[in-house]
């Protein structure tokens, strides 16, 4: 796991790299007023109600809101009985926060100034953690929670619901004006990756018997 983590660091230091020689930066400084209307930076395009929907959707990606995720899934899978997947995610939403901070502080990269912010933000921009701990918590709380359901369609679903929801939070921070295309694009990256590694985890762990297997109490 550390040697997968460790590349996943290398990879975005690639990408930053990127950044600096000016093609993705142009990415960013181009898309962004693009979504605000002509002559006020300020307004979003689109209809009144997007704004609302955007802040309200950008919120299922925040720290509060993610440790309720987690806190009441850990609670669900505690009552079931299933304490090994209980600390797989309890590890898997934990370290994801804690890689999240470590990579904010390394890259340190500022916030757009292209565009007014419509939220408030208070931390560096690359990559975004809002998407980041989207995808860490949604996709493996929802492989997590596939791999117990009988039908493939209800796994399809799962999973299919947290892809979207990942997805829907980092739009709306570029939407917003608070992060460049880039800092989503690497936060779901980084996070889809951490997933992808608890979600290998959980099946060796499955394996041992150390974490429930799917249709166990």
């Amino acid at each position: 796991m550390l040697v997968a983590v460790l590349g996943v660091l290398l990879a975005l230091f690639g990408f930053t790299e990127q950044l600096g020689e000016g093609k993705l930066a142009n990415l960013d400084e181009w898309l962004l007023p693009l979504l605000r209307v002509p002559g006020h930076p300020h307004i979003p395009i689109g209809p009144a109600w997007l704004m609302e929907a955007a802040q309200d959707i950008t919120a299922l990606g925040g720290r509060t809101m993610l440790l309720a995720v987690t806190v009441f899934a850990i609670g669900y899978l505690a009552l079931e009985g299933k304490h090994g997947a209980m600390w797989l995610v309890a590890i898997a939403a934990g370290g994801g926060g804690f890689l999240s901070t470590v990579m904010k502080q390394l890259f340190g990269r500022d916030r757009p100034d292209v565009v007014p912010h419509l939220v408030a933000v208070t931390s560096s921009s690359f990559p975004s953690g809002h998407s980041m701990l989207a995808a860490i918590v949604y996709l493996t709380l929802g492989a997590l929670l596939a791999r117990f359901a009988a039908r493939r369609r209800t796994r399809v679903y799962m999973l299919t619901v947290a892809l979207f929801v990942t997805f829907v939070v980092g739009s709306s921070r570029v939407y917003l004006g608070v992060h460049y295309p880039t800092d989503v694009l690497a936060g779901w990256c980084a996070g889809l990756v951490w997933a992808l590694i608890c979600w290998l985890a959980a099946r060796y762990l499955q394996k041992r018997g150390a974490v429930e297997k799917p249709g166990r109490g």
